[in-house]
């Protein structure tokens, strides 16, 4: 039965299979091209600036989801020379590439980590739409790792932000992603809620991809609480939507949600043409998970109406696909380990380069600090020699600079960490020592000038007596 059915749809799909190909063929291009001129871009800016900041992350951007090590590359890159400039934006930016670009590859974890180094930064910043993004971000991969109280709490977060600032362009997501959550940890209510909110705010948007991932929803939960009419028409509905919007990953769950509300039913042949309308979309796109799941459906169902041949057809067709899907949750896991490898690897050469620069300050900041006391002998070297006053003024003004900005230079981490690295605050701080400095380079400079004039006077009067006893000396005896 079910080759038949295969056989009788064969030209279909063949058309789908080309117009597929060629729609994906169109957007790869598409972004191949969009990375060759970013590419060509980057080459011709100039580098060290924010520029080539903004050039990186979008170049890492459009090539992430098909060239993960080249992502991961460019938007370290960019990270870090985001946080030697301390351009904030770019930093978030960077960072949030970073774990889209783990996420793809299945390393949750490390998409984790870098999402809330950038929830971090979005949180000393008044950007909402940012700050609701990573909120809601974190929430979905936790939603990946199946820690759907946790998925919840974020998305939480991400709810109070959007509703307080208007973050209209999230509000559907955001309460999608609720009732999603809420749907898994089998709080029907709950979950009826923001699906319903959630549809009412595609209808206002007139979005037909909202409104289908909507009815979607709402069919999953009327099915368990079973409402049978309510979800399936709302099933119905969300497969009429879905297709207008071309949606097929939403179309083969919808479709298979309906297969299994008419299964319940008994209503075995409306089941056998859902379930196979869902293994056909999800083979023909190459959604694995979904074929899988349709798959093991049909199974069960040709089981229950006896149809031996077909329900083995599609026990083997099962069983080879989850040997597929093992093999390509090891081969992830091997993507897993180079990625965290070649992250790693940059990550000590930026510590490299970072104690490379360290060292160089530190041997800078020795010079100085012997140039200074050097300064100051020097000044009290020249007061023993005649010398005009001025010079020596003006010696101990850059004394006083020198050490000031040194002082400066030295403390400057220390009172930025303590003052949270509120200027008001530095500025006080380095006002009292510049305050302290001053009445004490007064004094010194009027110690070295009374010394410089009593050493002066002192040659004086040392020189009067030579002359005086050397005139005596020479008058003739009686």
């Amino acid at each position: 039965m079910i080759l038949q059915r295969f056989n009788s749809k064969l030209f279909l799909k063949k058309f789908l299979l080309i117009s597929i190909f060629f729609c994906v063929a169109t957007i790869s291009l598409s972004q191949k091209w969009n990375a060759d001129s970013l590419r060509r871009e980057l080459k011709t800016s100039r580098h060290h600036d924010t520029n080539s900041i903004r050039l990186m992350w979008q170049l890492a951007s459009v090539t992430y989801t098909y060239n993960p090590d080249t992502a991961l590359r460019l938007a370290q890159n960019a990270l870090y020379l985001a946080k030697s400039l301390k351009y904030i934006d770019g930093q978030s930016r960077s960072l949030g590439i970073l774990a889209n670009t783990f996420m793809v590859v299945g390393n949750y974890p490390q998409a984790l980590e870098l999402n809330f180094q950038k929830l971090q930064l979005e949180e000393t910043r008044d950007r909402p739409r940012n700050l609701a993004s990573v909120l809601m971000n974190i929430g979905i991969i936790y939603r990946y790792q199946e820690e759907y109280y946790h998925a919840l709490q974020y998305y939480s977060k991400a709810d109070s932000v959007i509703s307080k600032r208007q973050v209209e362009d999230f509000k559907h997501n955001i309460a999608l992603n609720i009732g999603d959550a809420y749907d898994r940890l089998e709080n029907f209510d709950s979950s009826y809620k923001y699906y319903i909110r959630s549809l009412r705010i595609a209808l206002d948007l007139g979005d037909d991809d909202f409104i289908g991932k909507s009815m979607t929803g709402l069919g999953h939960i009327y099915r368990k609480s079973r409402n049978s009419a309510q979800s399936l028409l709302n099933y119905r509905g969300a497969i009429g939507y879905l297709r207008s919007a071309s949606n097929d990953e939403v179309l083969c769950e919808a479709a298979l949600g309906l297969a299994m509300l008419y299964q319940d039913l008994n209503q075995d042949d409306s089941a056998g043409y859902y379930a196979n309308l869902s293994f056909s979309l999800a083979r023909n796109d190459g959604f694995a998970s979904a074929e899988f799941d349709a798959s093991e459906f049909l199974t069960g169902h040709y089981k229950k109406i006896n149809n031996i041949d077909s329900a083995f057809a599609f026990a083997e067709y099962s069983h080879q696909l989850n040997d597929s899907l093992n093999s390509k949750v090891k081969i992830r896991q091997l993507q897993i380990l180079s990625s965290n490898e070649q992250f790693r690897q940059r990550e000590m050469e930026e510590e490299r380069m970072i104690a490379a620069q360290r060292r160089h300050q530190q041997l800078q900041l020795l010079l100085i600090g012997i140039f200074i006391p050097g300064l100051f002998l020097v000044t009290l070297l020249l007061s023993r020699r005649r010398i005009h006053i001025r010079v020596i003024k003006v010696l101990g003004v850059l004394s006083l600079l020198f050490f000031f900005e040194y002082l400066t230079l030295w403390l400057h981490p220390t009172v930025a960490e303590l003052t949270g690295h509120m200027p008001i605050f530095e500025i006080l701080i380095f006002v009292c020592v510049a305050a302290v400095l001053i009445p004490l380079h007064h004094r010194a400079e009027r110690w070295l000038i009374d010394r410089l004039i009593q050493h002066r006077v002192f040659r004086g009067q040392t020189k009067k007596l030579r002359l005086a006893e050397t005139a005596e000396g020479s008058h003739p005896t009686e």
